[in-house]
């Protein structure tokens, strides 16, 4: 099988009167060995159903299914989404004939952070691995949403900008722990699995990229409505993360006095920072406050109705 090097991508570009954008974050990989460097880093294996987002002219889309993956590929720009599935054809005419030893694709024309359930039930075999080239500019949010969409993801490789990169793999307490690190942690177990030269893109990035790896927990974290909640106090400590947790957090818990006798019941100190919580602990912080709401004696009208 053979995949997309230099020359194929620039001819496949040309002849679609496709020029790489900043705003899609489009940068096309043009080298075959970088590829499949990432289906192997990535733990791709024959059979496995794999999610990839922005497939662009194909180069990754063509690694995943020379592993015998059944790749299903978003991607938001029309012109390339109807194009891949001829793309694959022409490199990998084993696709078209089928049969257990090649993989399959599908291609969905859809911006990823527009993805739905509905379009899961209608059209896709609930993806077990996301391999990604991500956009840049929303690599983040693109991650969160299918996280949070696609309960069945039990593991992934994403290429993203290294300081995007380095912060979803970050831990309490570094420099770059942030929002994105804690959540990113209610999913699972993250790390830095690799990084790849600018050479390999065209066109050639300003910017350095990892290849971030994850793991999914075996069992979630908590209820969809401790996740939001949860979620709500990572944003506003981190929001002011100069500020302790006792000011930080008010405009979710409500008053100072009111976060402290919070943090108090989850065992977090009131006085600590942002980036010195675990995603353990602010959830500890969100159980101890859906708990008060819970236990909160009901409000009666005092007036009454006549």
């Amino acid at each position: 099988m053979n995949l997309l090097g230099p020359a194929e991508v620039r001819e496949l570009a040309a002849r679609l009167d496709v020029t790489p954008t900043k705003k899609l974050g489009q940068n096309f990989v043009i080298d075959p060995n970088t590829v499949r460097k990432i289906v192997r880093a990535a733990g791709v294996e024959r059979g496995d159903r794999v999610i990839e987002i922005g497939p662009g002219l194909g180069s990754l889309t063509l690694g995943l299914t020379e592993a015998g993956a059944h790749v299903t590929a978003i991607e938001i720009d029309g012109r390339l989404a109807a194009e891949l599935p001829r793309t694959a054809e022409a490199m990998q005419p084993e696709l078209v004939d089928g049969g257990p030893e090649v993989g399959s694709l599908r291609v969905v024309h859809s911006d990823a952070l527009e993805l739905a359930a509905e379009h899961l039930d209608a059209q896709l075999e609930r993806p077990e691995v996301l391999v990604a080239n991500l956009p840049y500019n929303v690599s983040v949010p693109i991650l969160m949403h299918l996280l949070e969409l696609i309960p069945s993801l039990r593991s992934g490789l994403v290429m993203v900008q290294a300081e995007v990169g380095y912060r979803v793999a970050a831990g309490p307490g570094s420099k770059e722990y942030g929002s994105p690190s804690a959540k990113a942690a209610w999913y699972g177990e993250w790390r830095i699995a690799g990084t790849v030269s600018r050479r390999i893109f065209w066109p050639v990035p300003g910017v350095d990229s990892v290849l971030v790896s994850f793991t999914r927990r075996d069992a979630p974290r908590g209820t969809d409505v401790e996740r939001a909640q949860t979620f709500a106090l990572v944003n506003a400590a981190f929001a002011q993360r100069r500020k302790m947790l006792r000011q930080a957090l008010q405009s979710v818990l409500g008053p100072a006095q009111r976060v402290v006798e919070l943090c108090a019941a989850a065992g977090v100190d009131p006085t600590a920072r942002a980036e010195q919580l675990a995603i353990d602990e602010y959830l500890a912080v969100a159980r101890a406050a859906l708990a008060a709401v819970t236990e909160a004696p009901p409000v009666t009208d005092q007036g009454g109705l006549r």
